[in-house]
Formats: structure tokens, C-alpha cells, sequence
């Protein structure tokens, strides 16, 4: 029954993704955000998403939520509907570059960022600019879509990895070689480290800071805006500072709380471009 559910979902998907691919990519994008506006109020995870907004920014009054509510659900659209046309150039014509000049030369470094404006843009920029760059990223529980998905993001980096201990081994090879690291963090991990978010215990993924730690590397924060429409602003920042003093568990915990204070600021400037429907925080 579950393989029939997936080839279900498979199928479902890729003609929703060739109908796209064969749209212009204003025209896509556009009734990719349209159609998740109208249906995202209706699904389960409106109600997550509801419930983290009003946690976590209760200064905002009910008109205030549900309009930035119904933004999100149109980024969300338009970045599932963007997604079958990032292989091709129009959509990177798209994008306006910010802080070219802390893009590594000839060393590796760990770029992290979060599900904010269209992320799977983000590292399409430094890898068409020579950086090679291997990408971390969340097996989707569906392996057919997940292989579809996967054949897409691997057209913009160097190779991919999935997430897990299984492959830290790929992680450590991919520096030796020179390679630069990207990481989206801003998810759970239930087997992480519990580290502040919006002022609340969230589990996060030490991962960024133990590589940081143990090979040296700068850590560079970076992230996408959503200009309008199908328009971008990618955002490359100096190197996060951080300190070595001995204390390994110390020292992943000053990194990690640095780098979720980050993605807050990014998350509250932009309220509406980040993925508001995933359970981050326990009990919510």
C-alpha cells in the first residue's frame, strides 16, 4: 500500500513540475503562489504554522498573522512552482548578488542559511561563480520524489549528501578535497542539541560548528530574499566570528546560538518568506 501511496505522489508531482517547467517562469511562478494561497489555509500544517506565528511573534494582532500567513503560503507556491526551472538560466538572470566579495577563493568554508525567499537558489550562485560547494540536505520520506527533487538540486552544486552520521564520512572527504559545505538549519533535529530560537528551547543540528571547529573553517552566513515575483537578492555575509577555547560542547554551543540569533534576525525581518509550517520548537 505505501509503495502504490508514493508512485501515486511521484506521479502526481512530476506532472505538476513538467506543467510548470513548460510555463514561462513568471507565469509559473504566479499560479504556483496563487494555487498554495488558496489551498495552504486549508491543510494541517496551516494550523502549525498558525500556532508557531502566534508563539513566537505575539505582538502581531490576528489581521497581522493572517496576512503574513497567506504571504507565506504564496512564497511557499511559487518556490515549488520556481523549482523545475532552476536548472536553466532565466531564473538565475533573476537574481542580484550582495557580498560577492566574502565568496571563498580556493579554500573551503561552511555556508549556512534557512528555508527563507526561494533557498534553493542560494548555492546555485557561488557554484556557477567556480566554488565547488557539496550540498547537505533532508531525505524526503518518499524516495521516488525524493529522487526527483534531488535531480534537480544536483544540477547547482558540486554533489549532494544526506544528512545523517551515515555520511559524515562524505563531509570530511568533500573539505580534504576543497570543497565548500552548505547546510539549511533552521530545522528540527531530535537527536541535536537544545539551543534558544525566539527565546525558546529548540533542538538544532551541531554539525555546522563541530566541522567549523574541527577543521578551521569560517562560517559564512547567506541567504535569499524574495524581491517580487519571480525577483531575488542573495545576501552572502563576512565570516561568523567564533572562539576555539578548549571547550568543544562549549564552544558548538556558542557557535549554534550565534547562528540561530542570526536566522531569527533574517526570519523577523522577513516574517513571510520563511517555512513557518515545520514543527521547530516542542510542545507547540
Amino acid at each position: 500500500m505505501k509503495k502504490l501511496r508514493y508512485w501515486l505522489e511521484y506521479l502526481l508531482l512530476r506532472l505538476v513540475f513538467e506543467g510548470f517547467r513548460t510555463l514561462p517562469l513568471d507565469v509559473a511562478s504566479c499560479m504556483g503562489g496563487w494555487m498554495a494561497r488558496a489551498l495552504g489555509p486549508w491543510l494541517r500544517a496551516h494550523k502549525i504554522a498558525r500556532q508557531n506565528l502566534s508563539e513566537m511573534m505575539p505582538e502581531l494582532n490576528e489581521r497581522q498573522r493572517r496576512f503574513l500567513l497567506n504571504e507565506m503560503w504564496e512564497n511557499l507556491g511559487r518556490v515549488a512552482a520556481e523549482l523545475p526551472h532552476v536548472p536553466y538560466a532565466t531564473i538565475h538572470k533573476r537574481v542580484q548578488l550582495e557580498g560577492a566579495e566574502n565568496l571563498p577563493v580556493g579554500k573551503p568554508v561552511l555556508f549556512f542559511s534557512g528555508h527563507l525567499g526561494n533557498w534553493e537558489l542560494l548555492y546555485a550562485v557561488p557554484f556557477q561563480r567556480g566554488t565547488a560547494i557539496t550540498l547537505v540536505y533532508r531525505r524526503t520520506n518518499n524516495p521516488l520524489v525524493d529522487d526527483l527533487v534531488t535531480a534537480i538540486r544536483a544540477t547547482q552544486c558540486t554533489q549532494l549528501v544526506a544528512k545523517g552520521p551515515k555520511n559524515a564520512f562524505k563531509l570530511m572527504r568533500a573539505i580534504k578535497e576543497k570543497q565548500s559545505i552548505a547546510l539549511l538549519i533552521d530545522q528540527k533535529m531530535n537527536d541535536g542539541i537544545s539551543v534558544p530560537f525566539f527565546g525558546r528551547p529548540a533542538m538544532t543540528a551541531p554539525a555546522l560548528a563541530e566541522i567549523a571547529l574541527r577543521f578551521d573553517l569560517p562560517i559564512i552566513p547567506a541567504r535569499v530574499i524574495r524581491l517580487k515575483g519571480a525577483h531575488f537578492r542573495i545576501i552572502v555575509s563576512p565570516p561568523l566570528p567564533y572562539e576555539k577555547t578548549g571547550d568543544t560542547a562549549a564552544d558548538v554551543q556558542a557557535i549554534m546560538l550565534k547562528v540561530n540569533q542570526i536566522v531569527e534576525e533574517w526570519v523577523r525581518e522577513y516574517p513571510s518568506q520563511w517555512f513557518w509550517v515545520h514543527r521547530r520548537w516542542p510542545k507547540l
